[in-house]
This record gives C-alpha cells, sequence and structure tokens, in this order.
C-alpha cells in the first residue's frame, strides 16, 4: 500500500512538523544520533526521514487511524514508529543557571481525555495543570513540570510538579497565584492601604512587562495541537510535552535576537513578603 504523503516531496515536511526543510534536517540527524535508526524486531516499512514525520505530527494531532494510510502503513506500525521516536527529541534536564540568569515561571491548562489525571478546570474541560518555566532573556523554555490536575492550584503545582528544581540558584519572576512559594511577584495592597506608592506602581508595570514573555512562550508551544487537546496516556505526557518543546526551540531559535535594551530585573518582593537577600539584590542590580 503506496502512502500519499513522504519527505522526498519537502512540501509535506512544514505543515506536520512545523519545521524548515534544515531544521528538520537537523531533527533527523540528531535522532539519529540518539538511536532513532535502531532496528529491533520486525524491518521499519519506511525511512528514517518519513518515520520523524510521522512522529511529529503534533503540530496536526492526527489519530493513528488517519496518519497510517497517509504514510502508507497500518495503525500498529504508526503506534510502534510512535513508541520508538517520540520520545527522543525530548528535551534534556535544564543545567545549572548562570550567575546573571532570571527565570519566569507560569502554569497552563491542557485539555485531556485522560480523567485519571486531568479534572474540571476554570476552562470549563477536563484539563491537567502544566508548569513551565522559560529563561528571561532567551525565552527558551528550560523546564516542564509533570502534569497535575487542572484544578490544582499554581502555588502547589510549583513544587509538586517539580520545576521548583530546576529553579534552584536563580530568581524567579511569577504572577499572584504563586503566594507562598518564595518567588518574585507583583506589589500588592496590603490590610488598610487604600493605593499602591508610585515607585511600586512603576515596579508592578516592568513586572507586566517580564510576565509577558512567558505568556508569549506558552502560546508558541501551544501552536501545537497536541497541547490543545491531548490524547496521551498519562505515563507519556510528561516525555511528550518536552519532545513538543524540542521541536518549538527548534523554530524559535531562528527567531531569537537578545538585545541589550531586552533584559530587565524588576526590584520587587517576594511572595512570603521576606526581606531578599543581598546577594539576589545585587543580581537584580546586575541584570537590569
Amino acid at each position: 500500500m503506496g502512502g500519499v504523503i513522504s519527505t522526498d516531496d519537502p512540501k509535506w515536511i512544514e505543515p506536520f512538523s512545523g519545521l524548515s526543510e534544515v531544521q528538520f534536517a537537523r531533527l533527523v540527524a540528531l535522532l539519529r544520533r540518539r538511536g532513532g535508526d535502531v532496528q529491533r524486531g520486525r524491518p521499519w516499512g519506511l525511512p528514517l526521514e518519513d518515520r520523524v514525520l510521522v512522529a511529529t505530527n503534533w503540530r496536526t494531532n492526527l489519530t493513528l487511524r488517519q496518519i497510517a494510510p497517509l504514510f502508507g502503513v497500518s495503525k500498529s506500525a504508526a503506534d510502534r514508529i510512535l513508541d520508538h521516536l517520540a520520545p527522543l527529541p525530548a528535551t534534556s534536564p535544564a543545567r545549572r543557571p548562570r550567575k546573571d540568569t532570571v527565570y519566569i515561571v507560569d502554569g497552563t491548562l491542557v485539555p485531556t481525555r485522560d480523567r485519571s489525571i486531568a479534572a474540571s478546570s476554570k476552562n470549563y474541560r477536563y484539563s491537567t495543570n502544566l508548569q513551565v518555566v522559560i529563561d528571561a532573556n532567551s525565552h527558551f523554555v528550560v523546564a516542564i513540570g509533570t502534569p497535575l490536575p487542572g484544578s490544582r492550584n499554581d502555588c502547589r503545582a510549583f513544587a509538586e510538579s517539580r520545576v521548583d528544581r530546576a529553579c534552584r540558584g536563580a530568581p524567579v519572576i511569577a504572577d499572584g497565584g504563586y503566594q507562598g512559594t518564595g518567588l518574585l511577584i507583583a506589589h500588592r495592597r496590603q490590610h488598610g492601604q487604600t493605593h499602591l506608592s508610585p515607585q511600586q506602581e512603576a515596579e508592578n508595570a516592568v513586572h507586566r512587562r517580564a510576565r509577558a514573555r512567558v505568556e508569549h512562550a506558552l502560546s508558541r508551544l501551544k501552536n501545537w495541537k497536541i497541547l490543545r487537546e491531548d490524547r496521551a496516556p498519562v505515563d507519556q505526557r510528561p516525555t511528550l510535552a518536552r519532545s513538543v518543546n524540542e521541536l518549538n526551540l527548534e523554530d524559535a531559535r531562528k527567531r531569537l535576537v537578545i538585545h541589550p535594551t531586552n533584559r530587565f530585573t524588576p526590584q520587587l518582593r517576594h511572595s512570603d513578603s521576606r526581606p531578599r537577600s543581598g546577594s539576589q539584590r545585587q543580581r537584580a542590580r546586575q541584570y537590569a
């Protein structure tokens, strides 16, 4: 049975993988180094390039019954390809941050069909809470947490999803949903306080501009339809999210321009209202 889609015709690469021909070739080389061309059991019915295209269909989020006839293979063969190749692009854990690194964290809801982990959420769908940490300079996603029920508050999900481990040793900016976690949040009016001071209002404005970066990163991740309606089993979901992030990084590297005026450090308070240490204040000044 012949398929209608193949990498021999480059026009199919971008609609399925979201990558250009050069980026796709780089991804194929990466998966080949990570063992993507290793044959175990039955021989593969497709070359590695076509198998990578099958495994990276997350932008379209087609079902196996839809993918198989498009590539001229059976449903079980497409399932074997996904099981073998899908985990390989997963992003490696973040390294120890540099001295001038500042992170931004936020959570997003991913509609999920698996009711064993999903919960009814504020988007009126059964969803999971996915915690995402980005680098404030590069805008790259450096850590993605384990999905939790969508009804879980961000202040709890930050620690339970284990993204807090990737943030150790660097200041982390967050919104008001992370109170009590020790992160940098905007100033809020205290009991009996009618309004914020002009300095606090100015710092909150800087904070809002900073947090816009993580919102943009989340919107780019959700360009992949698999993160708008997740059908993956619960045990595959963390690896899937990190693999999608690797493809998103490939797409983002061509657009990355870091300009000195694009750096910031807001002088904000920690979410537990404790005074910041001298080293943290010094780091914030250097990052400005």
